[in-house]
């Protein structure tokens, strides 16, 4: 072999090999996971009894795949399990991770839904926002309000939701609404409240963040409700009865194939339960969305 070869060939393999490592770090899938998901090892909002030595969790779910971490925990005192929101936001970058989103509401009192002036409420919001700059989050998503009684009361709800999207986006954070399966139901028997909100409320100010399966359960169809209200989905729960994939009822595949649609910008992964742990139930989940072909690296971010 010439050493003209010889020198060729090492200039090929010089050509070669950046390229494929920068395929590789081409192909890492940006998604998220619900910290609910780990409520019995990190605490959550309902228990309010958190594990500080929250580290090694985090560095695992990076290691596994997930790019960052949807909070669950924030009840108004400004902290986030039970940390600083500036604690919490430097850990979660050092286990290579981003705090993306955080579940968070406000429920109105009686008076409030009476009057319609949820103005009290608004001052605890002004808090919440502040929080949640601080710990450098880009959503801040309300994981429900119940079934109101009248559409007086579901009007209301819309309103106030519409004041919270306007104050987080004058605070440059996007405000959203999780879904359960309630909302498929009809208030007095005349609107179905997920189709009432999703038409009374600015999409300029509240978009949806829809968790597929409590829409599956509710026996609706994810797609259609993507076609029905197109851009209005800017996150996505993926969730199955168990392990992401596992039981056949949820229709991933078309799910993803229909995000430019529904306008999804960040898919998170929620676990409610898993054949046998949750860390593996949330690595069989990534592992199962990593490869599959029809969900992309990254989606549209405006």
């Amino acid at each position: 072999m010439t050493k003209r070869i010889i020198l060729l060939m090492i200039l090929a393999m010089g050509l070669i090999v950046p390229t494929i490592v920068h395929a590789q770090k081409a192909k890492k899938k940006k998604i998220a996971v619900q910290l609910y998901s780990l409520r019995d090892e990190i605490g959550s909002f309902v228990t309010r009894n958190y594990n500080h030595d929250y580290m090694p969790v985090f560095r695992k779910l990076a290691k596994m795949g997930y790019t960052g971490i949807e909070a669950a925990c924030y009840v108004g005192d400004g902290k986030f399990y039970g940390r600083s929101p500036e604690t919490f936001r430097l850990d979660v970058k050092h286990a290579g991770l981003q705090v993306l989103s955080s579940h968070c509401a406000k429920p109105l009192k009686k008076n409030e839904l009476e009057s319609g002036d949820f103005s009290e409420s608004m001052m605890w919001w002004k808090d919440c926002i502040k929080a949640h700059k601080a710990v450098g989050v880009s959503y801040i998503v309300t994981p429900t309000i119940g079934k109101p009684a009248t559409i007086k009361e579901l009007q209301t709800y819309c309103n106030y939701l519409n004041a919270i999207g306007e104050l987080c986006r004058e605070n440059g954070i996007k405000y959203g609404y999780h879904n359960h399966s309630h909302e498929f139901q009809l208030v007095e028997g005349k609107e179905k409240m997920m189709d009432y909100l999703l038409q009374h409320t600015n999409p300029n100010y509240v978009f949806f963040e829809m968790d597929v399966y409590w829409v599956v359960l509710a026996k609706e169809s994810p797609v259609a409700y993507f076609k029905k209200y197109p851009g209005r989905f800017k996150l996505l729960h993926i969730k199955d009865y168990r392990e992401i994939g596992q039981s056949g009822m949820v229709g991933f595949d078309a799910i993803f194939r229909n995000a430019h649609t529904a306008g999804l910008e960040y898919p998170i992964v929620e676990l409610e339960q898993a054949s046998k742990s949750m860390e593996e139930g949330l690595k069989i989940s990534i592992d199962y969305l990593i490869h599959a072909p029809f969900v992309k690296a990254t989606y549209q971010r405006k």
